[in-house]
């Protein structure tokens, strides 16, 4: 997203909360906040900051030794040669400011945007300021889609949609040669290319207990075999290539055969009727004028999980936000490992994926939400039913 975009939404959201500014502080990749915000800048070795007051111009602090490298950024920036004078001019940025906002998550409690370090916001609070979470400011400021961006999720959503059942068909056809999970990953990695997307990490193509593994990813030495009376479980991500593209993320599971065994369906019938719940409480919040916060969905979506008899058997976060990384910086819908108040407000797109793991088997099903002005809208195809794989 533009820098100018990100100031003036920043800016936006500051006036309205009362926030008199967000200093992002960056030193060694502590911060990657920082950087989405900026641009990237190479071999930065100092500490830098920079400060976006509700009110006046951006500017960034940045060493002596640093400055040539921070000149394509288009905004004022002020150095600093010894420590002594960066703790005079950041303090004289400040003068004014009585509560600013950094990467901080009060007792670590959402790591995703806890950047910066203890000794560090010591030293920012000693200069006479109130630091409070940049959370929901980073949220509104940089994390939400503006429509060329959806667009970019939707061509991924619906390629994403149409390549998971071609991997089914092609596990069936090629049942015969022994194919594995392996070349299962890689023929969908071989898809993807063929349609101009980004290949990166994954994907996930897990058979009965390593289905249980919510994270499993073949390697070609330690891959099963797909044989009759198997349960598949495909879990694939991509975006299109560029740094405005969003991603998308689905997950899918098959039985090879004709008859899918009963506890088999059993357990993605609680899976299915989970994410379907927190779907309609998120439907529900917007019609009834309440913006959701993520832990409100996760506790749904569990409370039916524990009602099926579950409950010891789902042990991650419902969703997680999706942008130009696949877990990105909005909302996550977590009550779980965390617990996350950020709300889903309008343009924040977010995956929707309960699971049940069992030791001889796993199920998820992972749906994409975009969550635009006139209510969620789900933007992958949604499995109903399991799909048969036959030969």
């Amino acid at each position: 997203m533009p820098i100018e975009t990100v100031i003036q939404q920043a800016k936006e959201y500051m006036s309205a909360e009362g926030i008199s500014g967000w200093l992002l502080y960056e030193y060694k990749g502590l911060n990657p906040v920082f950087w989405d915000t900026i641009g990237p800048v190479s071999n930065v070795t100092r500490p830098c900051w920079f400060w976006i007051p509700a009110e006046g111009e951006p500017q960034l602090l940045v060493s002596f030794v640093d400055q040539g490298r921070f000149a394509h950024v288009g905004v004022d920036t002020i150095t600093f040669v010894n420590r002594q004078q960066m703790t005079a001019r950041l303090r004289e940025a400040l003068t004014d400011a009585v509560k600013i906002a950094m990467e901080y998550s009060p007792l670590g409690a959402l790591p995703r945007v806890s950047r910066v370090d203890a000794g560090t916001l010591e030293f920012v609070r000693q200069l006479g300021v109130d630091v409070v979470s940049s959370a929901d400011l980073l949220q509104f400021a940089s994390q939400r889609w503006n429509d060329e961006q959806l667009q970019t999720h939707l061509v991924a959503a619906e390629k994403l949609s149409q390549i998971v059942l071609e991997a089914f068909d092609h596990i069936g056809e090629s049942l015969a040669s022994e194919i594995t999970e392996y070349d299962v990953a890689e023929f969908i990695r071989g898809r993807f290319r063929d349609e101009g997307l980004l290949v990166t990490d994954g994907p996930t193509v897990a058979v009965n207990e390593h289905a249980s593994d919510p994270h499993f990813e073949p390697t070609e030495e330690g891959s099963s075999v797909i044989k009759s009376g198997d349960w598949v479980l495909i879990d694939l991500w991509t975006r299109l290539p560029g740094d405005e593209a969003m991603f998308g993320d689905i997950t899918w599971t098959a039985y090879v055969g004709d008859t899918v065994p009963a506890k088999h369906r059993e357990v993605f019938d609680a899976v299915i009727d989970a994410r379907d719940a927190a779907l309609a409480e998120l439907e529900k919040a917007h019609r009834e004028g309440h913006t959701a916060e993520g832990w409100e969905l996760d506790k749904i979506a569990r409370e039916h999980i524990t009602r099926s008899g579950y409950a010891e058997f789902f042990n991650h976060r419902l969703g997680h936000s999706l942008g130009r990384e696949v877990h990105s910086n909005a909302v996550n819908l977590d009550g779980w490992e965390t617990h996350d108040t950020r709300k889903v407000i309008p343009g924040i797109g977010l995956t929707i994926e309960p699971g049940i793991y069992l030791p001889e088997f796993g199920v998820r099903s992972e749906i994409d939400v975009f969550m635009a002005d006139d209510g969620p809208r789900v933007t992958t195809e949604v499995q109903r039913e399991i799909v048969l794989i036959r030969a």
